[in-house]
């Protein structure tokens, strides 16, 4: 394909990624540079965009007055079986919805969509007080039952994109060949389908990694933490402690980002199949 577009505006359009990049990176690098700093020179004016020298004492705070290698495990323990269990779960729901027709159909899409809309604060009341009930309060275990209520609508709606972009075929003939419906399932249609699934189970995974409302509002052994709320606890009424707080926001980007990176592959490939339909 030959490219016509003058040379304006090519150079416009490296301008303008340039400035976006710039927007986007900078408070990434100002968190970087902010837990390299030593405490004095954190709040010192006029303001330093490159520190006279650089410093770990924030990361040993970090480590040595927190807990934060419990609230580290925690995140990962807990988003990583939410993400799990959510995902699989989603994977025969989306199934479902993508290979059958039965009534009531449309409504359990509506019905999928129309809780992505609702604010968690809304449900807070009761779902407190059915934890209350169950003694799942300050619970990991109740932490992660939420979290996957919370990744299923969501994953279903993304995995049934990809059930669409599967030819039946493929299926009918596993069928043929001797397979029961789960087997032609398991053998032949996930295999196929693996970059969509490793595509919801990151976002399923970042979304459990980032939430802070419901793990505030459940959870209150310090034990117990997960890393959003261990970053709210550096905030008080009198003193926000900006040094011991971006480290760990440096600490807690990097997983993420670890993940993107070695699965990058898969989630380009997995929302490419998610956006055509075959």
């Amino acid at each position: 394909m030959i490219n016509r577009d003058p040379k304006w505006l090519t150079y416009l359009r490296i301008l303008g990624l340039g400035v976006w990049m710039i927007i986007t990176l900078f408070p990434l690098y100002w968190i970087l540079l902010t837990s390299l700093k030593p405490a004095n020179q954190i709040a010192e004016y006029p303001v330093r965009y490159w520190p006279r020298e650089f410093s770990l004492e924030n990361y040993a705070s970090l480590f040595n007055k927190s807990q934060f290698g419990s609230y580290l495990l925690n995140s990962i323990v807990v988003s990583a079986a939410a993400g799990v269990v959510g995902t699989a779960i989603a994977l025969l729901s989306a199934y479902v919805l993508s290979r059958f027709t039965f009534r009531g159909k449309g409504a359990v899409m509506l019905a999928f969509l129309v809780t992505q809309m609702i604010p968690a604060f809304i449900a807070l009341g009761p779902l407190y007080q059915m934890f209350t009930n169950l003694g799942l309060v300050d619970s990991r275990f109740g932490l992660v039952l939420i979290y996957i209520a919370m990744t299923i609508p969501f994953s279903s709606i993304m995995l049934r994109g990809f059930f669409d972009n599967v030819p039946d075929s493929l299926e009918e003939a596993a069928m043929v060949d001797g397979c029961s419906r789960f087997g032609a399932l398991w053998r032949v249609i996930v295999p196929v389908m693996t970059p969509g699934i490793i595509a919801t189970f990151i976002f399923n995974f970042v979304n459990c990694w980032n939430e802070l409302f419901l793990a505030v509002t459940l959870i209150n052994t310090d034990s117990h933490k997960t890393i959003p709320t261990a970053l709210n606890s550096f905030i008080s009424s009198f003193n926000i402690e900006w040094g011991p707080m971006s480290a760990a926001a440096v600490l807690t980007i990097l997983p993420t980002m670890v993940l993107f990176a070695f699965a990058s592959r898969w989630i380009v490939a997995g929302l490419t199949q998610g956006a055509t339909k075959g």
